[in-house]
């Protein structure tokens, strides 16, 4: 098949080499975001170069021009690869085949740009990847494969991307194009009755409530790590906290937020009904760092309240 590639960043790379390694179909053009003064080349974009395929970098996906170049590759399918602007209707039915994208969960459940995220935040032992077929609404579409994951009770955004969702991904996108080609892709409707939309993590999101739950508060911090990191604060400082493990000190009778031990792994906090041992930190403006680092050099000491 003829297949035109839109994404952007290291997993959009990845699909582009996966599909060109397996050497069953052409990748006719890439698809990426316009290229930013001042940050690297997406990766995206410097695989395809370098295999000589055309790159379209279009401001908006819905232009006419951006359109017509689409159109002018004539596809047999497109392959949407981590995707976050909105592709029109024209580019997506304009295929032979139609086109396919990936997501980070098992939908309908989290659509959304955050959807790696709030699984984890939520304390949710599962989720998973689909492909599906998009259309005009946001992750609505047919699903065409999914593909389920544990979330491990000490798991972070981080690892159930890169460990899971990340490599799986590039293998279902592989297996989902076999099927399109061979005409046995399924399309699945989902089931509106158990869709459920989150918006993007923000910072406000990620902000620690000492006294809650010392699980409850964990699950934030994994969720948020590495981004965009939950959020504390210390003498009136803002304070991201990125690695961390529920505490072993049980109920100290401290108040929630309270510094009750500190060590070379970091400083442990009270929480509602424990605590949480915080290993890594950074600082506003400052590079992330070991908690025990930034104690010391901050002069945290047990009987400290974190706000």
């Amino acid at each position: 098949m003829r297949i035109v590639l839109i994404g952007q960043q290291a997993f959009g790379q990845s699909v582009l080499e996966a599909i060109l390694e397996a050497g069953k179909d052409e990748v006719v053009g890439v698809f990426c975001s316009p290229d930013h003064e001042g940050r690297r080349e997406d990766p995206l974009k410097a695989g395809a170069v370098e295999k000589d395929i055309p790159v379209f970098q279009p401001g908006r996906f819905r232009s006419v021009d951006a359109i017509q170049q689409f159109n002018g590759l004539y596809p047999d399918l497109c392959v949407m690869a981590y995707v976050t602007d909105i592709v029109p209707m024209e580019m997506i039915d304009g295929p032979t085949h139609g086109t396919i994208q990936y997501h980070p969960s098992l939908l309908p459940l989290h659509r959304g740009p955050s959807s790696i995220n709030w699984p984890i935040m939520m304390g949710e032992t599962r989720t998973g990847l689909t492909i599906f077929w998009p259309d005009e609404g946001l992750d609505t579409g047919p699903v065409l494969l999914q593909k389920e994951v544990q979330i491990g009770p000490d798991d972070t955004l981080g690892s159930v991307y890169f460990n899971s969702l990340y490599p799986m991904g590039i293998s279902a996108m592989l297996e989902s194009i076999d099927l399109v080609r061979d005409g046995n892709a399924p399309k699945i409707v989902q089931d509106e009755s158990k869709a459920t939309y989150e918006s993007w993590v923000k910072a406000s999101d990620g902000a620690i409530d000492w006294l809650l739950p010392a699980q409850q508060i964990y699950n934030v911090i994994r969720g948020c790590n590495p981004q965009p990191g939950a959020g504390s604060t210390y003498a009136d400082e803002r304070l991201r906290i990125f690695d961390s493990a529920l505490g072993t000190s049980g109920m100290s009778g401290s108040e929630p937020g309270t510094v009750i031990s500190s060590g070379e792994e970091g400083f442990e906090v009270a929480t509602g009904d424990g605590s949480v041992l915080v290993k890594r930190v950074q600082r506003h403006g400052g590079q992330k760092e070991p908690a025990a680092e930034f104690a010391s050099a901050a002069g945290l000491k047990i009987g400290d309240r974190l706000g």
